[in-house]
């Protein structure tokens, strides 16, 4: 079939997308296989108690600083040969909370230091460098203020470094809130496959793994010979660990030492931490990738995978590409079928290729858990796919250079799930990303009605997830929003700036949910005028070309005409008219417009059809005239198809969709900012108290 440029470009990035997320998909799945073929090597080895320094990069965490101090202080290793350094960058009641728990542990023996830098440069890897230069210990171990070390950790994780060229000994992330809520539990599953599959297939190997920022230990001479911390990206940790790997240095992660660690329980800090990681990894990618590609000592495997690893957030943008182009496609009646005409092979692939293969997956890494774990699927679909904006973000973020803020994602010490954290500090509000998440959702219920009507109902299962996952993670950043001050008094009064504030919030959650109304209304209105008849005519020209009756024939063209005169009254296409006044032009194509596209063209065909087969029923069917007629019909009527083909997608980016798109884009912008106004206002209160 052929396309029109527009379509074929479309089609184009469709089939690119598909084939690099393929990549990267198949890419896992030999992860899977190596992590269940390759036996982990956990040779130990008695290195009696080398001296350690356990370091712990502290900001703002006052509701969960103290049970990290506790916990370490309460590991079982001789006092004399730990070291604990608190690095506190902190600006709120934490400060106050780690001194005076930090003083505590002092009088009872404990090495343990409040450090304070007065600055937050570099942010964490800022802090750990600091830390470094006054670290003389054999090991340095590091923990997230939201991790919980067992008692047992040191005297189990040490023996590791059996050989002398293992620079890092990473653990296997717990989660001590993991069944609080749907989107804990598909946090919980995304980051066990990370370790089950990705970092098991990858230790003990030539294959690059990674440190995760915590719950590991390092030998000092390690990091100080890849070059000690650097601050250029925001994962410091995936940096280290890369450049150490380049010098020669091992890295063993241990599946069996578990370290207990609290997940977000709010989406907007997810959101953070998700973009945080995918920003982080793409800036590591363009930092590290042509060096690791130079290097001979690197094996041809261990390099494609270093590539695979840092760059495989781009798969993000390459699904928003998919979810933009399928409609479009679709309307334009391409084929995207495995094989053609079996829409069953179609959603099998998908199936097999997707949930199918991820439930063998669980069945490997949980065992006889494994179904409790499957029913967790679905939520991690539909939470990826709702994340794929976030992320996406992130990419271009790290890609275009935008200046690295190290944003923390708040912890509030939940740990059951009838724990509240909605008034605590540190709540994040939503952000401008909110607003593209409603926007693909919008257009993703536009995509199904288009997958309906275009009769390729397959697809509405796959467009739908990813809709659901727009809405899904749109409607908990805002429902996860409050205007709270970072108040120390529970019963103290709100100011009436704060009632304002939450006034406001109201009033604007009630106005996004009317403007996402409105939007998928006129979605759907505006598709069901300008694009359904299109979808009708073409339907028509198919009954034409396989038809051999002349009533049947002009019954099509009747029932087209009808459309056409609904398409010729639309005043919003685009007219040009000859000197005497007579209408010459009207094509949904405003800008660069052919005579294919061109509706009174289309309009004179349909005449000529019709007085053709008026002419052809006065004919004996078995002359040659009768004949040649039919012929004439049906090759105009395949023209016309592919006219009808050719202007359908304009009609999707007429100047009023464009116009209507950018007021409602504006109004939700609107909101946003009154949003953000009013909390900078009540950010000023904290600051000056008036």
């Amino acid at each position: 079939m052929a396309f029109n440029p527009f379509t074929a470009f479309v089609f184009d990035l469709f089939i690119l997308s598909a084939i690099i997320i393929t990549a990267y998909t198949c890419n896992f799945y030999y992860l899977a296989f190596l992590s269940r073929k390759r036996k982990d090597i956990l040779e130990t080895a008695d290195l009696g108690t080398p001296s350690i320094t356990i370091q712990l990069p502290i900001y703002n965490e006052k509701y969960v600083a103290k049970r990290l101090v506790d916990s370490v202080c309460n590991l079982d290793y001789p006092q004399d040969k730990m070291r604990i350094m608190v690095l506190d960058d902190s600006d709120d009641d934490t400060v106050d909370l780690l001194a005076d728990t930090v003083n505590d542990y002092k009088k009872k023996g404990f090495q343990i230091e409040h450090v304070r830098r007065g600055t937050r440069k570099g942010y964490k890897a800022g802090a750990l460098k600091h830390a470094m230069q006054s670290t003389d210990t054999e090991l340095v171990a590091i923990f997230d203020a939201d991790f919980i070390p067992p008692t047992w950790f040191l005297k189990r994780a040490i023996p590791h470094f059996a050989k002398s060229n293992i620079g890092l000994v990473q653990c296997r992330w717990g989660h001590v809130n993991e069944n609080y809520s749907a989107i804990t539990q598909a946090q919980a599953l995304s980051l066990d496959f990370h370790f089950l599959i990705e970092q098991k297939a990858k230790s003990n190997s030539h294959l690059f793994m990674n440190f995760n920022g915590t719950a590991g230990i390092w030998k000092r001479d390690c990091i100080e010979d890849a070059g000690g911390w650097h601050t250029a990206t925001l994962v410091e940790d995936l940096d280290l660990s890369y450049r150490a790997q380049m010098k020669g240095w091992k890295c063993v992660f241990l599946p069996d030492i578990v370290v207990d660690a609290e997940l977000p329980v709010q989406m907007n800090a997810a959101k953070r931490q998700q973009f945080r990681w995918a920003k982080g990894s793409i800036q590591c990618a363009i930092k590290l990738l042509t060096d690791i590609a130079i290097k001979r000592k690197i094996a041809i495997e261990a390099k494609i995978q270093a590539f695979i690893q840092l760059t495989r957030h781009i798969v993000y943008p390459l699904m928003l590409i998919q979810f933009l182009a399928l409609p479009i496609l679709l309307a334009g009646q391409v084929n995207l079928y495995v094989i053609s005409f079996l829409p069953a092979i179609t959603i099998a692939t998908y199936l097999a290729m997707g949930p199918g293969a991820y439930i063998m997956i669980i069945q490997s890494m949980y065992h006889k858990s494994w179904k409790s774990k499957a029913k967790i699927l679905p939520a991690l679909l539909v939470y990826n796919a709702g994340m794929s904006v976030n992320n996406t973000v992130a990419v271009f973020d790290a890609i275009l250079g935008k200046k690295n803020e190290f944003l923390r994602t708040p912890k509030y010490g939940v740990l059951k799930t009838k724990d509240d954290w909605k008034d605590n500090a540190y709540n994040l509000p939503f952000s401008q990303v909110t607003l593209l998440e409603i926007f693909f959702g919008v257009y993703g219920m536009l995509g199904i009605f288009v997958s309906i009507f275009s009769n390729n109902p397959i697809f509405v299962p796959i467009i739908a997830l990813q809709t659901v996952g727009f809405f899904y993670i749109a409607y908990l950043s805002l429902s996860h929003t409050r205007f709270k001050r970072n108040k120390s008094s529970v019963n103290r009064v709100m100011t009436k700036k704060e009632k304002m504030a939450n006034r406001v919030y109201k009033l604007s959650m009630v106005g996004i949910v009317g403007i996402i109304i409105f939007g998928g209304f006129m979605a759907i209105y505006g598709y069901s005028v300008d694009i359904y008849p299109l979808d009708r005519i073409r339907g028509n020209l198919d009954g034409i070309i396989g038809s051999s009756d002349p009533a049947d024939i002009r019954a099509h063209l009747m029932a087209i005409q009808a459309d056409m005169d609904g398409i010729m009254a639309n005043d919003l296409i685009p007219e040009k008219t000859n000197a005497d006044g007579e209408l010459i032009s009207k094509n949904p194509v405003w800008l660069f417009s052919t005579e294919s596209t061109n509706f009174v063209r289309i309009q004179d065909n349909l005449d000529t059809m019709l007085a053709s087969v008026d002419k052809i029923s006065t004919v004996p069917k078995d002359s040659s005239a009768y004949h040649t007629g039919m012929m004439d019909v049906s090759d105009r009527a395949l023209l016309l198809k592919t006219n009808i083909m050719d202007a359908t997608p304009y009609m999707y980016v007429s100047v009023a969709n464009l116009l209507f798109t950018t007021v409602w884009i504006a109004a939700l912008l609107g909101i946003f900012a009154a949003l953000k106004r009013k909390k900078e206002q009540l950010k000023e209160v904290d600051e000056t108290g008036i």
